[in-house]
């Protein structure tokens, strides 16, 4: 017995020795994790439950350079119930005014919200959704709800904001005025305006205090943010909303028309190179049109006959020749190489002058005016084209601006059929911004300057940076040689290839383009055509020029010359500008009117603030920045018209609930 006794007291002491290291282990860890390792503890638990989440800025406001609204942020609002953060007593004395207000704005019946919010105070559902996608004016009505007017902590009220993006006049100019976005592997991407100028419109990013609550959902800690976003800065785009009016649907006409792939327009002030209006339009499978790829920067192609300006140019400056030397068409064709030059008139022109040739169009004219002069030096010619800026991007704002290409002797791409080629628009290609800025030096006066489509950023009414005008070349050429193209232009219009387009009423001065595309392919069974029209107006005083691009018109008719398809574009704006123009007082200081733009703003929401339901005076206002109003309160608008509110189909001060949709009539 002693024996087994013993046995039994050792095992007695290993185990209380093994329990006694294990304890020691206990001891040891905590002592471990409360001191050493303790702050790295405390954090993590910190953070599976408590964290900072990021409040994004509101953009800044894109305008036009009349003071209207072509792109802004709304602020977007869902809103939860934390049913537990209320006094049972508050719940309860508060609950059936709340459900009936609920109904009345979110339009399901007061029993299913009473019937929703107590089962959510009996559930203890600290998380329930009431609404999405409240405007700020809809959030502000319902934070005056009975319960939720007692604050965050005391009502319940959750409220996560977000900011979305508006285009007041729609999908006009949508392509420049362009997006900001996040790609599916996280990558940040856009185009146009809101992507170039993004680190002025973007603003500060904010933050908020958030706690982890039931089923991984957060909730705000306190009802103020950590970091208060700062708003971005407004960009003052050069664009016109009227001109781009008239312009988008001018082309859009003539698109629908010749059920063309896609064309761009672009209307350019002269002395100033600000972009009035730019428009491009993609044709859908469906067959209607829209913007797509803003195709007046990206499309680097063959201009065809808009390039002869350049022939024009250098011939008259180098005193190679004078516009009233004669040339034979040769019947329309003329051979080099083994590959023929024609005429688009069968049979040719007989014998004309170069600046006939220029008018009527005259590829043979005009090869053999620059294959005579320069074949023993096609460098001095090149280098001429190089001076003008042909041969390099104009280095826009936005991304993937199409590059030039401007064949070079000393390469080995040149052969001796380039020379020739060139001369009519053929074995080059620039963008259609560049045969613009072109022919608009010739309206300037011999000063190209580049397109711009930003004049400023501001901060209300204070100016951060201001863009002034850049200079591509001082002078392309003598003034001579310039008020001599000035009169073969305008002849184009009266007696040339745009005939059609010409009117006693108002003076205009261009160039016709035709160019096959394509034609190399499948045997030239793939082969189609680009029709253009270049030039400015009025031709004594250069106020505008415009440019205008159709690719691949139908050809059923054989009727796809730049005349034809491109010109009466060209020539509608022109007419539209100085025959419909809108007799409406010109604010001189944008500031001023900016200013009250937004003073309108703040007047509109501080009317919402002092919970006021019914609807403002919009006459006055820019019809867009009406319309971004009313879409904010749910309204639908249709609008007729033009530029600011001079009517409205429901008048001011009838309550806002009652209304759903209202007719603007612009002046």
């Amino acid at each position: 017995m002693a024996v087994e006794d013993k046995q039994i007291s050792y095992r007695i002491y290993l185990v209380a020795f093994g329990i006694f290291l294990m304890a020691c282990a206990v001891v040891f860890k905590i002592t471990k994790i409360q001191w050493v390792e303790g702050e790295h503890y405390r954090k993590l638990a910190k953070e599976k439950s408590v964290k900072n989440f990021v409040i994004p800025a509101n953009k800044g406001n894109i305008y036009s350079a009349d003071g209207s609204l072509l792109a802004t942020s709304i602020p977007n609002y869902t809103v939860r119930f934390d049913a537990v953060a209320p006094k049972s007593e508050d719940f309860k004395k508060n609950v059936k005014a709340l459900s009936d207000s609920l109904s009345v704005m979110l339009g399901k019946p007061s029993s299913y919200y009473h019937a929703e919010l107590r089962k959510a105070k009996a559930n203890n559902n600290r998380y329930l959704l009431l609404a999405r996608d409240l405007s700020y004016t809809e959030y502000m009505r319902l934070k005056s709800f009975p319960l939720f007017n007692l604050g965050a902590y005391k009502g319940g009220l959750i409220t996560e904001q977000k900011t979305v993006r508006e285009h007041p006049i729609g999908r006009i100019a949508e392509r420049t005025i362009g997006y900001e976005r996040l790609l599916p592997n996280g990558q940040p991407d856009g185009k146009g305006i809101e992507w170039s100028f993004r680190n002025y419109l973007n603003g500060k990013d904010g933050k908020i205090l958030k706690q982890k609550i039931a089923k991984g959902q957060w909730k705000p800690i306190r009802d103020v943010n950590e970091v208060d976003p700062r708003d971005g800065y407004d960009v003052i785009s050069t664009i016109d909303v009227y001109i781009q009016d008239i312009a988008h649907h001018a082309l859009l006409k003539q698109l629908e028309e010749y059920q063309a792939d896609h064309g761009c327009v672009v209307v350019m002030e002269t002395k100033t190179g600000h972009v009035k209006a730019i428009s491009n339009l993609g044709r859908a499978e469906d067959g209607s049109y829209y913007e797509t790829v803003n195709y007046a920067v990206t499309e680097s192609h063959e201009p065809g006959s808009t390039f002869k300006l350049v022939d024009m140019i250098a011939l008259l400056d180098d005193n190679k020749i004078d516009t009233s030397k004669v040339y034979d068409t040769q019947g329309g064709i003329i051979t080099y190489y083994g590959r023929k030059v024609r005429d688009s008139h069968e049979g040719g022109y007989g014998r004309i002058s170069l600046a006939r040739g220029f008018e009527v169009s005259s590829n043979t004219v005009l090869v053999q005016a620059v294959y005579e002069n320069y074949k023993n030096n096609p460098k001095e010619f090149v280098d001429r084209i190089d001076r003008m800026g042909l041969n390099k991007p104009l280095g826009l704002p936005f991304k993937g601006e199409g590059k030039p290409f401007i064949p070079q002797p000393n390469e080995s791409t040149w052969s001796g059929l380039a020379l020739p080629w060139m001369a009519y628009g053929y074995g080059v290609s620039v963008t259609p911004l560049q045969t613009l800025a072109l022919y608009n030096a010739i309206a300037n006066n011999g000063e190209m300057i580049k397109p711009q489509f930003v004049s400023e950023i501001k901060e209300w009414n204070k100016t951060i940076k201001k863009y002034n005008k850049e200079v591509i070349n001082p002078k392309i050429c003598s003034d001579e040689t310039i008020k001599k193209l000035k009169a073969i232009m305008q002849n184009v219009v009266k007696k040339g290839t745009a005939s059609k387009l010409y009117s006693k009423d108002f003076s205009m001065a261009g160039k016709t383009g035709t160019a096959a595309a394509n034609y190399g392919a499948n045997g030239g069974a793939d082969k189609y055509y680009i029709s253009s029209f270049v030039g400015f107006f009025p031709v004594e005083k250069p106020k505008y020029s415009c440019i205008v691009v159709v690719h691949k018109p139908n050809t059923s008719k054989n009727n796809y010359y730049g005349a034809d398809v491109a010109g009466p574009v060209f020539k509608r704006i022109a007419q539209k500008i100085f025959t419909d123009a809108p007799s409406t007082n010109e604010i001189k200081s944008l500031n001023k009117k900016i200013y009250k733009q937004e003073k309108a703003y703040q007047d509109y929401y501080s009317m919402v603030s002092l919970n006021k339901k019914t609807l403002p005076n919009l006459k006055g206002m820019p019809g867009m920045d009406a319309v971004a109003l009313l879409e904010n309160m749910k309204i639908k608008v249709k609008v007729i018209g033009v530029g600011k509110v001079k009517k409205q189909s429901i008048q001011p001060g009838e309550s806002l609930a009652k209304i759903k949709s209202i007719t603007l009539e612009l002046s």
